[in-house]
């Protein structure tokens, strides 16, 4: 595995952007989170004028060898279809809203069961048509694992080349709740049945059967659940390793990353335990209506910034949440100061 050089941002600055901050023609903390998110992009950026530039959403695919077991409500083939639907249309829920506020979608194949013509826009990096079944087996060997922790890496380096420093990650995996369930029950030490959710619109007792299928996997690992790269490896899915070495890259370039739902917390939750400091490059974009999202956020102690009830994955709640970060930085830029705006400083 690539070793990621991840540090907290230098705090050295921090009292002069609170200064800037608290001069703005408000009331000391008035704009709440926008005060703590310009606070945030100004450490990571080290500057007190912090930028937004050339936003991007990476979508990795890969499809799943769980979803034999009938743990999902939605077949297969909808991986590769999606991918293409986002890759020729305008109409996909992650295609507007990229239009709408101005990111860039690149899609990234790492494991999609299916041969993609060439002439897609889809940037092609398959480690394996779809990882193994992990009731049986672990999902992948420890070089695939880290090959698709080197292409998540690449993929956010290519667009930092770019001039992109905010980056907004999402995926495309049929049965890919099922294995952030398990990183969450392991990684975060929850009761498997408080992770286990409908996923796509599984019924009541379709979730039943994933829960049976998920903890008899998760009995059968003989395995360290504290270990984050056993974890990824047993029950991971190819373009969650890859979202994670697409987080610990960006943090290592100093660039924002806007976290979507279920799938990408847990990608997260999972890079936090390979890097903690990577904590600190992250805005969490929203709390999903999928079963067992507030409580992983709740174990990374997370503060999202929009509650809508979604659960769509591909970047959308953390696209939808970008004007908000937007605004923070308009905040800092913009308002005059009391002296410059030529108001009394009415408060201590």
């Amino acid at each position: 595995m690539h070793p990621f050089d991840i540090r907290k941002p230098d705090d050295a600055i921090r009292p002069a952007l609170q200064q800037k901050i608290d001069n703005l023609t408000k009331p000391k903390g008035a704009l709440g989170r926008l005060e703590e998110l310009a606070l945030q992009i100004g450490l990571i950026q080290q500057t007190l004028s912090p930028s937004l530039s050339h936003p991007h959403n990476l979508i990795f695919a890969a499809d799943h060898g769980i979803t034999a077991e009938g743990v999902s409500f939605s077949p297969r083939e909808v991986t590769w279809q999606q991918c293409i639907h986002f890759a020729t249309s305008t109409g996909g829920g992650v295609n507007y809203l990229c239009r709408q506020h101005g990111f860039t979608l690149r899609i990234i194949d790492v494991g999609v069961d299916y041969d993609f013509p060439p002439e897609l826009p889809i940037i092609p990096r398959k480690v394996g048509r779809g990882t193994r079944n992990f009731l049986h087996e672990p999902a992948m060997t420890t070089d695939e694992m880290d090959a698709c922790i080197a292409h998540g890496a690449e993929a956010v380096r290519a667009v930092h080349e770019e001039g992109c420093n905010v980056v907004s990650l999402g995926e495309m995996g049929i049965g890919n709740t099922s294995a952030s369930s398990i990183w969450m029950a392991c990684l975060a030490g929850i009761p498997l049945e408080r992770c286990v959710g409908a996923g796509s619109g599984l019924s009541d007792e379709g979730v039943r059967r994933k829960l049976s299928v998920l903890s008899r996997a998760l009995d059968h690992y003989t395995g360290d659940r504290t270990d984050p790269r056993s974890v990824m490896r047993h029950f991971g899915g190819y373009e969650m390793v890859a979202a994670v070495g697409a987080i610990l890259q960006a943090a290592e370039l100093g660039m924002l990353i806007l976290v979507d739902g279920f799938i990408l917390t847990n990608c997260m939750l999972a890079a936090r335990a390979l890097c903690p400091d990577v904590m600190a490059y992250a805005i969490f974009g929203h709390c999903g209506g999928e079963s067992g999202h507030q409580l992983v956020l709740d174990a990374l102690h997370a503060r999202p910034l929009l509650n809508l009830g979604m659960r769509l994955g591909e970047g959308t709640g953390a696209i939808c949440a970008y004007p908000i970060v937007d605004s923070a930085v308009r905040m800092i830029n913009e308002m005059d100061t009391f002296e410059g705006g030529r108001v009394t400083k009415y408060f201590k």
